[in-house]
């Protein structure tokens, strides 16, 4: 990344927290898989955000460059090349709660993340994610994340403020010296005794999601806190640290969690007119239009006509 607008963005709070469009440069080198292809190919093969008349035309103004040079669309990329983007972001809104700063210390910063907020730049975020705002708001940087959590779930981050601490952390993570423990909402009601879960893990990249099977190891201890018949609270402890590690296991367990949209099987009905793209009429809240869903999981079926978890 060699440009970029100034650190410190002006971020709009309407409903959440927006951030004002700005440009920005990707900066990548043409990987072994990439190499023979043609330059509009390439970025419409891999990054298939974008419509393949897009790359051509940013291709023909000098957007896309291929070793900081104009070339034409027909180009063909060659392995190791630097290639650059320019382009015009507008980063997807995130809930307007603050990142709470919990305890600064001369090495070591811990902060409270709210749900929807990224921890670090990643597909459509840079300025709209934990290390973004604590940079932008409290002046914070650099900081070098300890361990993850996924955007849609909140609670306590540890940052190190060098890359010598954050792996010192790290492998008190890995040697289980250090331990993470999570709560989540599931649905139906979960056995009352201990339940473990040592289920090998699968993570597909270009899906964005794991699988159980073959795969690394993964292994979770599940506790039961309450149940009102139709939900259950579940204390989390991972063993290990798998992508997604608790979403699947939970799902393997047929108690996923009650709004994870990527684990929690559903289907839509294609006769219904607010399905899946158009809300209800006179209702704004996110995810209203599951209204017609039908759950599905082993051993289990929930027909949810308006879901109060949505």
């Amino acid at each position: 990344i060699v440009w970029q607008t100034p650190a410190n963005p002006d971020y709009i709070f309407r409903n959440g927290r927006y951030v004002r469009p700005y440009y920005f440069e990707f900066i990548s080198h043409a990987k072994k898989r990439w190499a023979g292809k043609t330059i509009v190919d390439l970025f419409a093969e891999e990054f298939k955000g974008r419509s393949y008349d897009y790359y051509v035309s940013a291709v023909r103004c000098g957007r896309i460059r291929v070793d900081d040079k104009m070339v034409h669309t027909s180009y063909v990329v060659q392995s190791s090349q630097k290639i650059s983007h320019f382009l015009h972001r507008h980063e997807p809104p995130v809930l307007a709660g603050d990142v709470l700063v919990l305890q600064n210390e001369a090495d070591i910063l811990t902060v409270y993340k709210p749900a929807s907020v990224p921890v670090h730049p990643c597909g459509q975020y840079r300025k709209n994610t934990v290390v973004g705002i604590l940079q932008a708001e409290h002046g914070l940087a650099p900081l070098y994340p300890v361990h993850r959590l996924d955007r849609l779930v909140s609670g306590l981050l540890i940052f190190a403020k060098s890359a010598d601490k954050a792996d010192f952390l790290r492998q008190q993570v890995e040697a289980g010296l250090l331990q993470k423990e999570y709560i989540a909402k599931v649905i139906g009601v979960f056995p009352e005794k201990e339940v473990v879960i040592d289920a090998n893990i699968c993570y597909n990249a270009r899906e964005g999601r794991s699988f159980v099977e073959k795969g690394k190891t993964a292994c979770t201890k599940f506790t039961r806190i309450n149940t009102n018949g139709k939900y259950s609270l579940v204390l989390c402890k991972p063993v290990t640290g798998r992508t997604h590690q608790i979403r699947v296991h939970l799902q393997c367990a047929g108690h996923p969690i009650a709004n994870d949209m990527l684990y929690c099987s559903f289907s839509i009905d294609p006769m219904c007119t607010n399905c899946p793209n158009l809300p209800p009429k006179g209702y704004d809240e996110e995810g209203i239009w599951l209204h017609c869903v039908r759950y599905s999981g082993p051993g289990w079926s929930y027909e949810c006509p308006y879901p109060d978890w949505a």
